[in-house]
């Protein structure tokens, strides 16, 4: 079964070429280009990952990823972008749990990435259900 992905980010030229990057190496991506779509996104389906930019819109991607984690408990989450190179928003993102991956990077380096994050989420999911 593939895994599932849940990608935010408000550029849709990233946000196309990560969902075709992920597509082609066998994700089923459901791509969300602000927060409030990935929180509908999040009420359809329960994604093994979370992939988003350091910004959205004028959130800090830290701040909406630790928003939508309360709407998926256990969600693991993958933060990608070139402004995540502080040390300080490193350290909190660690703390969270939140895997660091920072841009400009290949379409091959993504992927293995990707793959390093998704080999560490259990089979079943800590958190079974989404919040309502």
């Amino acid at each position: 079964m593939n895994k599932t992905i849940l990608l935010l980010t408000s550029d849709p030229v990233v946000r196309s070429v990560f969902q075709e990057v992920l597509e082609r190496g066998g994700y089923l991506v459901l791509a969300a280009g602000d927060l409030g779509t990935a929180v509908d996104r999040l009420k359809e389906s329960r994604p093994d990952l979370l992939i988003i930019s350091s910004y959205i819109e004028s959130i800090p991607g830290y701040d909406a990823a630790t928003f939508l984690r309360t709407k998926c408990r256990g969600l693991c989450v993958l933060m990608v972008g070139g402004l995540i190179e502080d040390d300080r928003l490193q350290y909190r993102m660690t703390l969270k749990g939140f895997e660091v991956f920072p841009k400009p990077f290949a379409a091959a380096a993504f992927l293995e990435k990707v793959d390093s994050v998704l080999r560490k989420v259990p089979n079943e999911h800590i958190a079974s259900a989404v919040s309502e």
